[in-house]
């Protein structure tokens, strides 16, 4: 689907690979937040939804009236329709990484906008979202293998690594644990 491979490009351009860790794509923060969209987070349930409808400062963050659903989705495709108007019908997932990069500094800096949406609050909500996917846990869906924590050395949600918390520039010696436990943790099926 057109989304999630503008998506997977995205994530990829904000959290790029590097030689010892997989980027926002192979990470997983599609996925994340894919999962995040189908559930309340997604619908703005618990959240004030109701007008009056203003831009704030950024310090008050998002006044619009779309739920993160919505920005997303409406994103996503003004997205391409920029694109294919201005890349010679080529879709953001289709263009090489450089003018990927080049359309999206240019979305922050607001240089490029949305007919249906505001384009930087869509940036904006990339910046929020991909990010937390790679560093999330990984039943989440997003930080596959722990990629985001061991980059990091987050020993995760261990028991005990208080002997640990004072030992500055000291890498952490053991893997981390997600919410589901480890792989090597998981008994042998006979």
């Amino acid at each position: 689907m057109a989304e999630a491979r503008a998506m997977e490009a995205i994530a990829d351009r904000i959290i790029p690979s590097d030689p010892d860790t997989p980027g926002g794509k192979d990470a997983g923060c599609a996925v994340f937040i894919d999962r995040q969209l189908k559930g309340p987070y997604g619908a703005s349930q618990g959240l004030y939804t109701l007008g009056p409808f203003v831009k704030g400062t950024k310090e008050q963050g998002s006044q619009s009236e779309l739920t993160p659903g919505e920005l997303y989705r409406k994103g996503l495709a003004a997205l391409d329709k920029h694109c294919k108007s201005t890349q010679s019908g080529k879709t953001f997932a289709e263009l090489d990484s450089a003018a990927q990069d080049d359309v999206l500094r240019k979305i922050e800096a607001g240089e490029i906008k949305f007919e249906s949406i505001d384009a930087q609050g869509f940036f904006s909500a990339l910046l929020k979202d991909i990010p937390e996917g790679f560093f999330s846990d990984p039943i989440h869906g997003g930080n596959r293998d722990m990629v985001g924590w061991k980059m990091i050395g987050f020993p995760g949600i261990r028991y005990d690594y208080r002997d640990w918390v004072g030992r500055h520039n000291e890498r952490y010696p053991h893997p981390p644990v997600s919410i589901a436990g480890r792989a090597d943790w998981t008994p042998a099926k006979s």
